[in-house]
Formats: structure tokens, sequence, C-alpha cells
């Protein structure tokens, strides 16, 4: 078997002390726990602030995050990556993390690159759709995941279908004290003699106070010498909101109740040494929640490990807690109850005694440094368990199952490519490298993306001026006498050679003809019509098959409305003629396919196909083209069922090994397109799951389970690595999800879910 790698650096991330919350609290304990326990490795800590400026933090605060910030993540991720962490413990509660049901972190997650270990705090039974969003997502990028009840691992796999070997039930940490007489603690708060009732935490509503403030006044009936004592400040998130408005309820109920001298609010934050002494005060610890969906208590924990009875509500940590009697359990909101269970057990001090001490014992398991030890073996796991494949496998939700969820188109990263001259070509990281220039083959898929945003219905002046700045630079690349595009412009606007390939011609016809065929009359479609007159005749002479098919695409679109032009019908004759030549030459049985090798932007070869034989009525066109494309599929398709496209980094020759990296975005887009045409020649809805797949691609249904596209700037990286993203989001990548997204989003418009077809 192999050994385990050691633990030499851990990162903590959560809120963290001095901030006021029980997930801080756990967070430093945890750490300081793991810190003694394994003093040769390292535990840093990544809070998250909820004030601006933060924190008067210890040292082992390393970096801070905003928490509305969404980049202030994604700069913790990158401070993650290159600290060389081992293992990142995260705590997770909803409102603790920015973004829409605190989806910030996410975007950390998704950047992280060590095994994830969270610890979930709250665990819903019954979610709201972006909740449960949030949460799969959550869980599909953990390593391993703990949770402290058993009935937080049934919801994990009942709910959100975890694999049972992913989860680790790891109990909240207590402080480790010896088990004393409340007698001893009772006089430095001035109620020696009397019988003392105690709640503490962060105040709020939902802890039910006042249901155990309505239950004093029949136990003090039958215990005149009773003492309530409720220790800890009103929440800050309340303080801010409401003030002390429930603070002072509770004080007003008292008065009304005519008990005021036998309850004392402790109005302040104590810190554990003072906390602990007010729980050895304690005769009977009560705990009144009122909503059952609570899976974890850190007050509930340090009171029953260190050696308290307790009498609570049956929310989910305590009905598991305390069953078996080793507690009280009491109906919701049920002051009578209450009273009951506590007067019953005022006045059995051998019960009481007993009930005290199994608690105790059964706490040994609960202390920091037990706990410590479980959260070590859950790190060693996770390191043994972590690959970045295994770990960020394919998502739980795709748009089969949520058709609704494409992502909002933005053009934020694409207009930052772009100047007054056009889009650069490339980028490093997210900001454009001026050093490559730009080029016709992107400014014309620019045009194009821009054109098909006005064709269904936005026109926003951003993306006028796009469409206007590309065609601009489609006719300067226009070598009219020449008859041909050149391709690579410098920065300094000379072009660094005097004809292009072949690829950016046909490019540029397919977005020059797209104008032609959509656009309304005016000046654009004009100088398109002028720009594609003068370029499509040197198409004829093209050898490059994917230049026959996006002229052909180009092609296509300028006969949709203007059929009648027999020059251009005559030339889509010539090159689909050829594609089809191709097709006969290089096919067979088992390679149904128009080369001897897959290598780039494969669909277009089927979908010029398609697009012609529907336009032409042809059948064996159409036949071929299908059949082309259905075998592709196949080929560019993973062992889980995700879109795998063919790897640039040797491509699949024919009886070779087909290369799995580095795949390109480019792929992803033409198989969406061709996919979308089939649907548009067949009918068949099987066609619209195909393009869904492959967009998903974008979205982390990939091979390496990782986002593709950066929603946190609009772009998309240029590739997927075996192991990483390109971190670099340049024109190509981008314009590819862009054009994509666009098209899914027109068929999403006027098609019916396959799913919804088979239910209707």
């Amino acid at each position: 078997m192999e050994k385990k790698k050691a633990i030499e650096k851990v990162a903590f991330l959560g809120d963290y002390a001095p901030r006021k919350c029980g997930i801080a609290t756990f967070t430093q304990d945890l750490r300081t726990a793991m810190a003694a326990e394994y003093p040769d490795a390292r535990c840093l800590v990544i809070p998250v602030n909820d004030i601006e400026g933060g924190y008067d933090y210890p040292e082992e605060v390393r970096f801070e995050i905003s928490e509305p910030d969404l980049s202030s993540y994604l700069r913790a991720a990158d401070f993650l990556n290159t600290s060389n962490i081992d293992i990142l413990c995260v705590q997770h509660e909803f409102g603790i993390y920015g973004g829409q049901t605190g989806s910030h972190v996410l975007a950390l997650l998704r950047e992280a690159r060590m095994p994830i270990v969270t610890t979930l705090h709250t665990i819903l039974q019954d979610p709201s759709p972006e909740q449960r969003r949030v949460m799969s997502e959550l869980i599909r990028l953990s390593t391993r995941l703990v949770t402290m009840a058993e009935k937080g691992r049934r919801i994990l796999l009942e709910t959100y279908r975890v694999p049972e070997s992913k989860i680790d039930l790891i109990p909240h940490g207590i402080p480790d004290i010896p088990f004393a007489d409340p007698n001893y603690f009772k006089d430095e708060f001035g109620v020696i003699g009397r019988q003392v009732l105690l709640t503490f935490g962060l105040l709020s509503p939902n802890k039910g106070i006042e249901y155990a403030l309505r239950a004093l006044p029949d136990i003090v009936a039958r215990f005149p010498d009773v003492v309530f004592i409720v220790v800890g400040q009103t929440h800050p998130a309340l303080l801010r909101r409401e003030g002390e408005q429930y603070r002072l309820g509770l004080m007003q109920l008292a008065q009304s109740l005519g008990i005021q001298r036998h309850v004392v609010f402790y109005n302040r934050y104590v810190e554990l040494d003072e906390l602990l002494r007010f729980i050895g005060a304690a005769d009977i610890y009560v705990t009144p929640y009122v909503n059952e969906a609570q899976i974890t208590s850190g007050t509930l924990a340090y009171a029953y490990g260190t050696g308290n009875a307790v009498i609570s509500t049956p929310y989910w940590h305590a009905a598991e807690l305390l069953a078996d009697g080793r507690g009280r359990l009491v109906p919701f909101e049920d002051s009578k109850a209450i009273a009951q269970a506590a007067i019953e057990l005022l006045g059995d001090e051998e019960a009481l005694l007993a009930m005290r001490k199994r608690a105790y014992q059964e706490g040994r398991d609960m202390i920091w440094s037990r706990v410590a030890q479980k959260y070590m073996r859950s790190f060693l796991q996770a390191g043994a368990d972590y690959s970045l494949v295994g770990k960020k496998a394919s998502p739980i939700r795709t748009l089969d199952e949520q058709p609704g969820a494409l992502p909002d188109l933005r053009l934020d990263h694409l207009l930052r490519l772009s100047d007054a001259t056009g889009v650069f070509q490339h980028a490093s990281y997210v900001v454009p490298d001026f050093a490559q220039g730009y080029c016709t083959d992107d400014n014309a898929r620019a045009f194009l993306l821009a054109q098909m945003l006005m064709h269904s219905g936005r026109d926003a002046q951003e993306i006028k001026r796009l469409s206007s700045t590309c065609l601009a630079f489609l006719n300067y690349a226009l070598d009219r006498k020449a008859g041909r595009f050149r391709n690579f412009l410098g920065f300094d606007r000379r072009w660094s050679e005097e004809r292009g390939s072949e690829d950016c011609h046909g490019h540029a016809l397919w977005a020059l003809g797209y104008c032609i065929g959509r656009a309304g009359p005016g000046g654009t479609r004009m100088l398109a019509a002028e720009l594609f007159e003068g370029a499509l005749s040197a198409a004829a002479d093209f050898t490059s098959p994917r230049a026959w098919a996006t002229s052909l695409l180009g092609i296509d679109e300028y006969l949709r409305c203007l059929g009648g032009d027999r020059h251009v019908s005559r030339l889509r004759d010539v090159l689909s003629g050829k594609l089809m030549d191709r097709f006969a030459a290089a096919s067979s049985q088992d390679w149904p396919w128009f080369e001897d090798s897959l290598a780039y932007d494969n669909a277009r070869l089927p979908q010029a196909l398609i697009r012609c034989g529907q336009a032409m009525k042809d059948p064996a066109i159409l036949k071929t083209a299908l059949r082309a494309l259905g075998w592709l599929i196949g080929v560019q398709s993973s062992a889980s069922g995700a879109f795998s496209p063919i790897g640039t980094n040797g491509f699949f020759a024919r009886g070779g090994e087909r290369a799995r990296f580095d795949q390109q975005p480019i792929e992803a887009e033409a198989t969406v397109s061709a996919c979308i045409a089939a649907y548009d020649a067949t009918e068949d809805l099987s066609w619209i799951r195909e393009a869904r797949r492959a967009f998903e691609w974008f979205l982390g249904r990939n091979d390496v389970g990782l986002l593709v596209y950066d929603e946190s700037t609009g772009g998309c990286h240029d590739g997927l690595h075996l192991d990483r993203l390109n971190q670099n989001e340049g024109g190509e990548s981008t314009l590819a999800f862009l054009l994509a997204l666009t098209e899914m989003q027109a068929v999403q418009s006027t098609t019916t879910s396959p799913e919804e077809e088979e239910k209707q």
C-alpha cells in the first residue's frame, strides 16, 4: 500500500476570531488543536471579513477575503496555489460567504490546486434551487466532506447523492476540562446556594430564549432559589439590522412575568476561560431552539461534553446527541414541557448527577485533541484520494437536468481585448498581449458574433461598435488586387505577410456572408457584400478542407437571401463536391471521415455539408454529413459521457492513439454549431442534447472537471491541460465560448428540450 504523504501545511478558510460568531470560534479552536497536536505542520488561516477593514487578527492569519468582493476570493486562491498548501480545510455555512447564497466561495474552490476538506456547518434537507446548486457544486469541488452528526451524513447520502466513502463523521470539538461540582464555580457569579439554569451564545430569535423565560415562573414556584443565566451578546448581524430590540424584548418579558430577580443577562462575548466557568457553575444547560434544521450546535457540544445536564428542543444535533436518555428533549415552543423537565431534574439530584457523569464520559471522544486526530486522518485520506481529474469530476447538474441554466452573455472580456483597430488575438492571463497584435481570423469571428447578436435583437452600442470595428479590420485586411485576406497585423498596424492563410479567408467569408444574409439594408451590408464579392473567387482554388467548410457556411448564409446568384451557387456546388470527394477517398466503415486524421475545428466539416445538403435538398450530402458528425461525437466522448475533444498535443491519426490534451474551446464551439445545424436539418431533438453536452465542456463537464469559461471575467481560458487550465484568455477562446453561448441561447428559446418532449 502506498504511504500517505505527510501533511506539512494546512490552510483554514472561514470566519476567524476575534470576529464574534460560532464559526469563527470553531475555526480558531480547530486550528489551535491541529497546531498543538501536530507541531510540525504549519497551520495558517484565511478569514472572511464582513466589515470594512477586517479585524485585528493573530499572526496565523496570512490572507484576508472581503466577503462581497469576488475578486478577493480569486486572489486568495492564487495565494493558496503559490503557497504550496497541502490541504485546504473549508468551514461552510451559506451566510458567511458573498454572492447569491454564498456562491463566491465556489470561485475560490474551482481555482484551488490542492485537496479540499469541507466541514459542513449547515446541511439543508429541503434546499431552495439556488442553495442546492451551490451545495452540489461545493460537494463536487470538495475532496472530502465532514459532518458533525449522523443526520448530516444521511442527508448528504439521500438528498445530495454523495458517495458514502467521501464523508467523514467528526464531532464538534470541546475543551478538555476536569469534571467538577457546580458549587465550585457559583461563588464567582454570586449564585452560591442557588440552582442555576444556563444558556449561552450569540442572541437571536431562533434561539428561543423567550420559551425558557416563560417556563421560569413554574420552576421558581417549585424552586424559589433558581436563577437563569443568559450569557452572550446580540448576534452582530442582528445588531446591525435591528439593534438590541430582541434583548430588550427578553428583558421586558422577564419583567412582565415577574421573574426579573431570577434572570441574569451577561451582555458580552465571553472568552473561553470565562465561558468554561459559566458552564461549570450550571446545574442544567437549556437550549430551546425553535428550528429543527440545525445540524450543528457548538454551544450544545460544549455544554454536554463538559458534563452538563441538558434540556433541549429536538433540533437535529440535539435529537441525536441527547437520545436514549442522555438529556431531556422537549417539544418546540413548549414552555410547560421545559418547566416540567427542569423541575424533575432539579428535584432528583441523583438522576441529575448521573446524567452529568454520562455526558462527561461520552464527551471524552469530543475533546479537541481527539477531534484534531480525526481531522488529520481525513486530511491524509484526502491527500491519498486527490488527483485533479478525479477531484473535480463531472458536475452533478447538467443542462439536461437544468435546461434553463445557461450563463448570461457578457462581453466584458471581449471588449477588454479590443481597441479601435480590432480584437487582439492573445492575452497574458486576462490582459491583452500587444506584442502578438491582431489577426483576421479572430476579427472575422468577432464580426460574426456581433452580427448574430444584432440579428437576435441585441443592438447595444457596444455591439454596434464591435461590429463596425471588426468590419473595418476586414476591409483593411483584404488585398483587393490579389483577392486575398492578410491575417496577422502588428500592434504598429503593419501586416506581417502579404497573404493570409486559407482558414482566415474562409472565416472572413463566413462572417461577411452572415451579414449579407441576415442584416437589414444599410452601409454595413453593402460593404460586406463588396468584400465578399472581392474575396469569393479565391476559395475555388483552396486546398484546405476547413477553408472549404467555412467558405461554404458563408455561401450558405449569402444564398439565404440572394439565392438567384448563379456564380455563388456554382461555387457552392464545387466546394461541397470537393468535401464529398474527400470523404469518399478517405473514409472506411470504421473511419467515416474526410481525412486520415482528426485535427482541429473538426465538426466544421460536417456542419458545412449539413447546411449544403439541407439547402440543396441533396439527401446524399446530408446523409454523409450526419454520419460523419455522429461518428465524431462518439470519438469525442469520455468514459463518463462528457464531451472530450481531440487534443492538439498530437491530434488523432487513423490507427494511432488519440491525444486527450490540450483541449481547445474551438472544438466545443464547432460541435455545438454542427449539432444545432443537424437539428435544423432533421428536427431530431437528440442533436440538441449533443449540443448541450458539448457546451457543458465550457461549464466543467469535461475530463478535468474545471470551468473553462471564466465567470469572473466573461472570458474563456485558452485550453484544458491534463492537470490544469491554460490561464490565458485570448480572443479565439473567448469568441468560441461567446459564439457557442449565443447559438445555445437562440436554440433554447425556440425548441423544446428532449426531456420536455419525452414528457409530452
